[in-house]
């Protein structure tokens, strides 16, 4: 979170208002009672040295944000949240959940190719789809504007960023083939516009219930070399077979 100045608090305004008739000896007084106050009031060290605990969070004007903790324990979904699901609450059940998860990651997949992105691009944007939808429901959010914003998301992540122009047009071209229809170029009229919007509104959505923690550590160089090791790295079927399985895990 960008660090920028905090409001002073009202018992620094106010004691540096009266500093200002006081003697010199006061002011340092008022001034030196006052920043344990401030301290305490941005959640800054002089609160936990004072309370004997960890600050309650960040105070940005008057508004107070909770800290962002990154440790080994918060890189799985706890257990409690996987079963029952924001989709099951609103009536989904599993199986179709599950459909719409293979659906969606196969979309990030085929979009992804065609969008000439790295293998890891396109494994990212599937943990970021899965992740969001343990948030939030299918029901109340279309799992293709998702799709589209987490292989957008991804494709920076990764540091091979495309247009969202081309991101839509490739998953317009994708429902073409689904419907068995001819495929047509995209028409960029305002129905393209509000696709557009919908997906840079999906992409922020997907990075603030992830709370901007949208690092991937990926396997797949660990099965390389772990094939590599046993000395089965030409074992074609056996290559393409633990790659697939993880992707399908993600």
């Amino acid at each position: 979170m960008a660090s920028g100045p905090h409001p002073i608090p009202a018992a620094a305004s106010a004691s540096s208002a009266s500093s200002s008739s006081a003697p010199a000896a006061s002011s340092s007084a008022a001034s030196s009672s006052a920043a344990p106050a401030a301290a305490a009031a941005s959640g800054g060290p002089a609160s936990a040295a004072s309370g004997g605990g960890p600050a309650a969070g960040i105070l940005i004007g008057d508004r107070l944000y909770s800290e962002v903790s990154l440790t080994i324990d918060h890189s799985l979904i706890p257990e409690e949240r996987l079963s029952p699901t924001p989709s099951m609450q609103d009536g989904l059940d599993l199986p179709s959940e599950t459909d719409l998860r293979i659906l969606g990651c196969e979309l990030i997949q085929a979009a992804g190719i065609l969008l000439r992105l790295p293998q890891v691009a396109m494994a990212t944007g599937q943990v970021l789809f899965h992740r969001f939808f343990y948030s939030k429901s299918f029901v109340k959010h279309s799992f293709e504007i998702v799709a589209m914003a987490c292989i957008n998301l991804a494709s920076k992540i990764e540091e091979a960023p495309r247009r969202i122009r081309d991101v839509i047009n490739v998953f317009h071209h994708l429902r073409q083939l689904r419907g068995k229809r001819t495929p047509s170029p995209l028409i960029l009229d305002q129905n393209y516009i509000n696709t557009k919007n919908q997906v840079i509104k999906a992409e922020r959505r997907v990075l603030k219930e992830l709370g901007f923690c949208v690092h991937v550590k990926h396997p797949h160089k660990i099965i390389v070399m772990y094939l590599q090791v046993l000395e089965c790295e030409r074992n074609q079927t056996l290559v393409q077979t633990a790659w697939v399985v993880h992707d399908g895990k993600s």
